[in-house]
């Protein structure tokens, strides 16, 4: 164990986070009336997160802009949830791949040093990287995932969201957890009906006690009902 990090993902410099948000927003209102809501939600909210402004919270952010420009635009009704982040969290799997492709594409071209604390120290101008990237498999993805979401119905959608968010709060009373900790979780308990299984006690959440473990899956079984049509 050296603590060299290894990189998957470079995020926007600090001195550039600020413009590029703002041309984000920009973006925002200039495809307002043009552009088709999917196209620019997804080009908003993925364009966010590989920017990465925040230490923590940028996919909860990411999930949400979607969903808020979706109903903005007048996707869904008014006053009616349109899940598409259930169907996001489903496809786990190419989410992340979608998620990783452009940011590992640019890596080569990006210099960097590791700091003291084991995290990097970008040192070449990477703004425009950000600035102007191609969205289509971002897009590609969220329509797949609208379309999900259309196919399976709102209902089941509706009520996972829910027990979702009743799941995340438990884990926060706890105490304080990242978002990529919380989705662990729930996809090693949903795996598993309800219990974390001796690999992940030992890999994964190797700094958890016995007690807190049994605390969690008590608060996913309060959440999900275990054997439930939710999980």
């Amino acid at each position: 164990m050296t603590g060299f990090p290894i990189v998957e993902h470079a995020s926007s410099r600090s001195e550039d986070v600020i413009p590029l948000v703002e041309g984000i927003l920009a973006y925002e209102q200039r495809t307002r009336d043009s552009f088709d809501p999917v196209v620019s939600a997804a080009s908003v909210a993925f364009g966010f997160v590989q920017v990465h402004p925040f230490s923590d919270g940028n996919g909860r952010i990411h999930r949400y802009l979607i969903h808020h420009i979706l109903a903005q635009r007048g996707f869904n009704p008014p006053g009616i949830i349109f899940p598409v982040s259930h169907a996001m969290l489903k496809r786990a799997q190419e989410y992340q791949r979608v998620l990783r492709a452009y940011s590992s594409s640019i890596l080569p071209f990006i210099e960097w040093t590791v700091t003291p604390d084991y995290n990097i120290h970008v040192l070449t101008e990477t703004a425009d990287y950000y600035r102007y990237f191609d969205a289509t498999e971002y897009t590609l993805f969220l329509y797949r995932c609208v379309q999900d979401t259309i196919e399976d119905g709102f209902e089941q959608e509706v009520s996972h969201i829910i027990a979702y968010d009743r799941f995340q709060a438990g884990l926060q009373r706890l105490g304080e957890m990242p978002d990529r900790s919380v989705q662990l979780l729930y996809q090693f308990l949903r795996q598993h009906n309800g219990t974390l299984s001796k690999r992940a006690e030992g890999k994964e959440f190797k700094e958890l006690s016995v007690q807190m473990i049994k605390e969690i899956e008590a608060i996913y079984a309060e959440a999900f009902g275990t054997g439930s049509s939710l999980e």
